[in-house]
């Protein structure tokens, strides 16, 4: 009974590019949701270093960014015992599918990628990583039979692209691949930064999630308090997050028009919740070969999946002779 409990939980994929300093609004909008899902899913986190190709083109950095994202999943709560926690150069057979979807994928269906779009209306150079990231993020998804993937509302066409590519796949070449379903995560409102603007590390205005107590000073009391009612809004929405919103009000309606007072409210409920992550971060990266042994480990479990699925792959089209 117990193993057919297992088999029956469905398969979640998420990625992560390794880029920078997490936020709140990072943990909140999705990485919270990341530990939840291990208890009833069959997951696999992958970090999406050659997706991050795109923006980070610098060695070192990049060995930096994968270890530093390796600490914040381990932080955060993701356990290697429940889930596959792995880094895409690991598994080869990410990019060799990609190629493989290339291969019947229009020019035209690309175009329509929110990515290209807004970095096209921009004027920005379009790297081909950048054109063509939906075919490798379609191989990252279908490679593992994955049933459902966790994405923004905004970000539904991600899953909607591997849909498009499976469905092709399949009838070109034979009933290949599962089609996934995005799991779309439940609407946290938009977490402002400390500008007012959507907190965003483009914006520079963010509340890094393992942030020191002094940081978190000195960023809290920076928060733009524009507000007509006594309640600043920037800084009750970012509040909200860490207190239920019924002692909240009481909170916010007795300190009405005592800026400081509230987010002085803020500070120590900001830094009630970060210390503990702060301080498993900072005692795992005292042994970041441990930490290596996870990602090689996970990386070996993922690549034995994505080898068999290709097997399947290259005897559809015809490649596998021997």
């Amino acid at each position: 009974m117990e193993r057919m409990m297992k088999t029956a939980k469905k398969i979640l994929l998420s990625g992560v590019q390794p880029s920078g300093r997490p936020h709140i609004g990072n943990y909140f909008g999705a990485m919270k949701q990341f530990v939840e899902f291990q208890e009833k899913h069959s997951c696999y986190f992958m970090i999406a270093d050659y997706h991050a190709l795109n923006t980070v083109q610098e060695a070192k950095m990049m060995r930096e960014n994968i270890l530093a994202l390796a600490l914040d999943y381990l932080a955060i709560g993701l356990d290697p015992k429940k889930s596959v926690i792995f880094k895409q150069s690991d598994v080869s057979e990410h990019a060799e599918l990609a190629w493989i979807f290339d291969t019947i994928t229009a020019m035209p269906f690309l175009e329509r990628a929110h990515a290209y779009k807004d970095a096209e209306a921009k004027g920005k150079e379009v790297s081909v990583g950048l054109f063509n990231y939906p075919m490798l993020m379609a191989a990252d998804i279908l490679l593992y039979d994955t049933d459902v993937v966790p994405v923004g509302a905004d970000q539904k066409q991600h899953v909607e692209y591997a849909r498009d590519t499976a469905e092709k796949f399949n009838r070109v070449f034979g009933e290949t691949f599962k089609l996934p379903e995005p799991k779309i995560l439940p609407n946290v409102a938009v977490v402002p930064g400390i500008d007012g603007r959507k907190m965003s590390k483009s914006h520079n205005n963010t509340i890094p999630l393992f942030a020191e107590d002094a940081e978190i000073e000195k960023l809290v009391m920076s928060i733009v308090t524009d507000s007509a009612s006594g309640i600043p809004k920037n800084v009750y929405e970012i509040h909200k997050l860490f207190r239920p919103e019924a002692g909240l009000d009481s909170l916010y309606q007795s300190k009405a028009g005592k800026y400081k007072d509230l987010k002085e409210a803020l500070i120590t409920d900001i830094k009630t919740f970060i210390r503990p992550l702060r301080e498993k971060r900072k005692e795992l990266a005292k042994n970041p070969g441990a930490v290596l042994k996870i990602l090689k480990a996970g990386g070996e479990q993922a690549k034995a999946v994505a080898e068999a699925k290709m097997k399947i792959v290259r005897e559809k089209v015809g490649v596998r002779l021997y």
